[in-house]
């Protein structure tokens, strides 16, 4: 399958431009730019055949049979519904839109389409996470009563931009790092969230966007979820504790984009070191997604994935500026 780059970004450069050519017969045609310099440029350093500044260029090719979105999040919905109506499967970088609703119509016009969509969510693709997930489904740890996110950190240089000071653009610590934290929740306890509470503040960072972000979500089995992300924590690391009847599962430096962290689970037998897998956390995204193309298994994060987790993200959003208890609204899917 050929594939066309809906945006010359970082995250394709770092990870997805080699995880989609990890895979057997699958090449990258053209790169789609705002600026036809900086796009041609960035199609000569990794070896992309072509360069566009024209949408139509790459959903008009009937040659790439598949887009990845990682444009800013405003874009998101466009772009998408113009490569979902050509007949070209979708992945795209969370949040998959600027609102619920819009997420929500992107899964519609997919299903009606017949391609799939999914949602970039690495985490849930780490050996780490996958390891967690397992030791809460076998019950090593009992009914879960509690999980304690902090995904506080430094927001680096290259990744500033309109990260931190346009809102307009899907700006904000909330939507950048919230629906990573929403989807690994949902994605260890099968259950979505049903009311959050927040607060929000911009701590030195964020200009018009807040930049800092604490909340509490009740979870329909009872489960209390406390969660902290942050663009301006340089040495607080990240990590995700899970608290059982029977025992304890504490990760630190976990909620990376890399195979790394350590992993200790606690219980009346003591403390015990977990292994888990360091495979390349995209690489297993895009072989998932690859699959459910030819029609064998789904995305890793689906498109209904991704108007999830936009969904808690948008309720702690509204929570952190109403002051108000929200019921999150998942659109109906």
């Amino acid at each position: 399958m050929k594939w066309g780059l809906i945006g010359a970004s970082t995250i394709a450069s770092q990870h997805m431009i080699g995880a989609i050519r990890a895979l057997d017969g699958h090449q990258i045609a053209s790169v789609l730019s705002t600026s036809a310099e900086r796009g041609a440029a960035y199609a000569a350093r990794h070896d992309i055949p072509a360069s566009t500044t024209r949408l139509e260029d790459i959903v008009g090719d009937p040659a790439i049979g598949a887009v990845y979105i990682s444009t800013t999040n405003e874009k998101h919905l466009p772009q998408a519904m113009a490569a979902i109506r050509a007949g070209q499967h979708v992945m795209c970088e969370k949040p998959l839109a600027m609102s619920v609703a819009d997420a929500v119509l992107m899964v519609r016009e997919a299903r009606a389409a017949g391609v799939v969509l999914a949602t970039n969510h690495h985490l849930r693709n780490a050996g780490s996470h996958l390891a967690i997930r397992e030791l809460i489904t076998s019950g090593r740890i009992g009914d879960i009563l509690s999980i304690r996110v902090f995904h506080a950190v430094m927001l680096p240089e290259n990744l500033r931009g309109w990260r931190i000071d346009n809102a307009a653009a899907g700006g904000g610590v909330i939507p950048d790092i919230v629906v990573h934290d929403a989807d690994t929740v949902r994605f260890y306890l099968g259950e979505d969230p049903g009311e959050v509470v927040a607060q929000e503040a911009s701590s030195g960072l964020g200009q018009g966007v807040e930049d800092s972000v604490m909340s509490v979500w009740t979870m329909p089995s009872g489960v209390m979820v406390q969660t902290h992300e942050s663009f301006t924590h340089r040495f607080a690391g990240t990590g995700i504790e899970v608290h059982g009847r029977e025992g304890s599962i504490i990760a630190r430096n976990v909620m990376t984009q890399r195979p790394v962290g350590d992993i200790r689970i606690c219980t009346k037998d003591g403390e015990q070191t977990v292994p888990y897998s360091g495979h390349n956390l995209y690489v297993r995204a895009m072989e998932r997604f690859a699959g459910a193309v030819r029609g064998k298994g789904r995305p890793s994060a689906t498109g209904t994935d991704g108007v999830k987790s936009l969904a808690v993200a948008a309720a702690v959003k509204e929570a952190a500026v109403t002051g108000h208890r929200i019921a999150v609204d998942y659109g109906g899917v």
